[in-house]
């Protein structure tokens, strides 16, 4: 019988130094490759309801789990107030991801004290969540109400046999459509459908995907299947590149290439040529765009990484909850973006046989995608 790993997250609260001498937020700051801080993305729970086979497989992620203590999670004053230091240093969106975001008790709560705050230009924070939509037809309309703009939805396949496959708790894919339509009637939108490809499972569904949603007020965006984590069993094979799904998509349904609507988007825009909607793609792995990577995330027990391939983060939760200012914290924050030079994916591309292939990578569920 093999052996089986149980991945824990790290627990350690030692509070890291805070630089010297302490200095005022500008509205700006860039890494050593003058990228700025723009996006946060926050995870606010561990848990979810799905069992994705690319994220948090069941033969790992099980009832012996050793998921986080409500004690180690970030409350919602602090998850504010560490929001309100990243705008003073240039962020404009946050968006809020899991595990399954949906599953924190009072999420509503939390949007609502994230949707007054504004941005250094005094315009409204854009504010969004990642879901599985599980949960998303009974909470749409109460997450619209809190200040909630929009939302992202994983799905994976029309095919019911092939979607309850990929999520592994046999969910229905027209629960997760019928959540869909709900939150498009409340307001939240433009509503983002992310499919992971993954190659020999849900490959087959690209086609069926790009027709369902055609001439759709949501837009399709295919990720390629990434080496997040460890837990996954990634393997270069069954990477579908962007380039292919192109191809297959093109071949009946005519595309033409969009620019992008701002620098640091993660997807390649393209829409069908009659004008009846868009997709978009994510190529982390075939075409890495860490070069406009505006983006830093924080754990759910308050530990800040500032890239999705990280192996170790820092912790800001010992440093909210030892006591320190907030010029304090943001002088920490200033001071690690500066020094940040992560491009794991550009290496990666390089050489796509692997780097530091015994490194230890968070995992997806706990970062949030």
């Amino acid at each position: 019988m093999a052996e089986k790993i149980i991945i824990v997250p790290d627990r350690r609260t030692a509070a890291p130094a805070i630089p010297t001498p302490l200095e005022l937020a500008t509205g700006r700051v860039t890494d050593q490759l003058a990228r700025p801080l723009h996006d946060l993305r926050i995870s606010i729970t561990d848990r979810c309801n799905f069992r994705c086979v690319y994220c948090m497989p069941k033969e790992v992620f099980d009832k012996d789990y050793n998921y986080l203590p409500h004690s180690s999670l970030l409350t919602f004053e602090e998850i504010t107030r560490i929001a309100r230091l990243f705008i003073a240093h240039g962020v404009e969106k946050i968006r809020l991801t899991g595990g399954e975001p949906l599953l924190r008790k009072n999420i509503e709560k939390l949007i609502g004290m994230l949707s007054a705050l504004k941005t250094n230009s005094g315009k409204p924070l854009d504010l969004t969540l990642t879901t599985n939509a599980a949960l998303l037809a009974r909470k749409a309309q109460s997450l619209r109400d809190a200040g909630l703009q929009r939302v992202t939805v994983s799905l994976d396949a029309l095919d019911d046999a092939i979607f309850k496959q990929m999520n592994d708790v046999d969910f229905a894919v027209d629960d997760v459509l019928k959540g869909i339509d709900i939150a498009h009637q409340v307001g939240l939108g433009p509503i983002k459908i992310n499919m992971v490809v993954k190659g020999g499972m849900n490959d087959q569904q690209i086609l069926p995907m790009a027709r369902h949603f055609k001439n759709t007020p949501y837009i399709l965006r295919f990720i390629e299947y990434m080496d997040v984590g460890a837990s996954n069993g990634w393997n270069l094979d069954e990477v579908i590149p962007s380039s292919e799904v192109v191809r297959r998509i093109a071949a009946e349904l005519p595309l033409e290439a969009v620019a992008a609507n701002y620098t640091g988007e993660t997807a390649t825009r393209y829409r069908y040529v009659d004008g009846s909607g868009e997709i978009g793609l994510i190529s982390s792995v075939s075409h890495a765009f860490c070069g406009d990577c505006t983006r830093a995330r924080l754990s759910t027990e308050g530990k800040l990484y500032t890239c999705l391939f990280a192996h170790s983060g820092h912790d800001l939760r010992a440093l909210l909850r030892k006591g320190h200012s907030d010029a304090e914290l943001s002088t920490f924050v200033a001071h690690l973006w500066r020094a940040r030079g992560d491009r794991y994916s550009e290496l990666r591309t390089i050489n796509t046989s692997g780097i530091d292939k015994d490194r230890k990578k968070v995992e997806m569920s706990y970062i949030g995608g």
